[in-house]
């Protein structure tokens, strides 16, 4: 490529720089090609691996190499003093750029790794829900201080910048504070963060009640946790609610989850049959894991008695369905084996007229 620029020596000044240009372009995709190719090639060794790699890296490397062939061939062109420092900078911004592109791009193909091997969708899923929201926070925090490092290193390619950059280090201490002043909010959201990702009185995937509303953790990012509630609304908190509320973790220590039925009967009802029935329906469904069955009466009335049945599910959605199917199914035996014990309102008549006094 060397002797081609040579040989134009003579050429237009626009000729060369236009070569350069589509010589890059011509190689970079050549190599983007065959790194795809090789990928493909490879991906029978780690099928997932490589599918994250080429998913991920498909779009990333379509610049980074020709910018790098630009940079190295522009020394080898004519181009006028006054343009050679605007066009040199601006290279080293792109190429700086692409760098940060991909290495988000590898940080993401490590959480795709991460994610297959501490899969949640088991029923006991506590150590994965537990890695995987250490893993989530660290990304984020490592996408944040990467980024800053490649503006640093944009801003330190201008000749103005790394100029004043000893008068900016001498007024960091006061800026600092002043900084600190007007982000001390973010500074908290970020160290509560931190706090929450590595004490974890929430992780991802558990199921929590917050503001009176029931619902499951589904992103908790620098600044805030998103909930997933029960009938698809999202609520969203700033994340040091969680350091500084109460709130209700259904699965802090386990996945499993305990549901309870109520069931408000006349006196009339036998306990006996109800108690089997109960046990059938449990037996005939793949959503009960088999560890917790109880059907006790907890309370009376003057009209009704409660009637609470207990059991267990491998995690909390499976037990929101589990308590809707029995409640449907102890419904359904009690309407069609005994009527008579719904609750219901009674009422003594008497005769007005024999229990009045003779004569009125």
């Amino acid at each position: 490529m060397l002797t081609i620029f040579d040989e134009l020596s003579g050429a237009p000044t626009w000729v060369p720089a236009v070569l350069l240009v589509t010589l890059s372009l011509a190689l970079g995709f050549l190599a983007r090609f065959i790194l795809l190719r090789f990928i493909r090639y490879w991906q029978n060794r780690d099928r997932k691996l490589f599918k994250s790699l080429e998913k991920n890296l498909r779009g990333s490397m379509f610049l980074f190499i020709p910018l790098l062939l630009i940079n190295v061939g522009i020394n080898y062109i004519t181009i006028q003093p006054n343009s050679l420092g605007f066009i040199t900078s601006t290279l080293n911004t792109f190429i700086i750029l692409s760098f940060c592109s991909i290495f988000i791009r590898l940080i993401n193909v490590a959480q795709d790794m991460l994610f297959i091997r501490y899969d949640i969708n088991l029923s006991n899923n506590l150590r994965a829900r537990k890695i995987r929201t250490q893993i989530m926070y660290v990304k984020k925090v490592a996408i944040v201080l990467l980024v800053s490092f490649c503006l640093t290193l944009i801003l330190l390619s201008f000749p103005g910048f790394r100029k004043f950059g000893t008068t900016i280090l001498a007024g960091a201490g006061v800026a600092g504070i002043i900084i600190g002043f007007a982000l001390q909010k973010s500074l908290v959201n970020l160290f509560a963060g931190i706090q929450i990702a590595f004490t974890q009185p929430i992780k991802i995937d558990d199921a929590v009640v917050v503001e009176n509303e029931w619902g499951w953790i589904e992103e908790i990012n620098l600044t805030y946790v998103v909930v997933r509630i029960w009938d698809l609304r999202r609520l969203v908190l700033p994340i040091t609610y969680f350091t500084e509320n109460p709130f209700q973790n259904w699965t802090r220590n386990n996945a499993q989850i305990l549901g309870s039925v109520f069931l408000y009967l006349d006196y009339s009802m036998p306990l006996d049959p109800l108690r089997k029935h109960f046990e059938k329906v449990l037996s005939e469904t793949k959503l009960w894991d088999q560890q917790t069955q109880v059907l006790q009466v907890t309370d009376t009335t003057d009209k009704t008695m409660t009637i609470r049945l207990l059991m267990t599910a491998q995690n909390s959605p499976t037990a929101w369905d589990l308590r809707c199917y029995v409640r449907e199914k102890m419904i359904e035996f009690i309407q069609q084996n005994y009527p008579q014990s719904l609750p219901r309102v009674r009422a003594t008549l008497t005769d007005s007229v024999a229990d009045s006094p003779k004569g009125q």
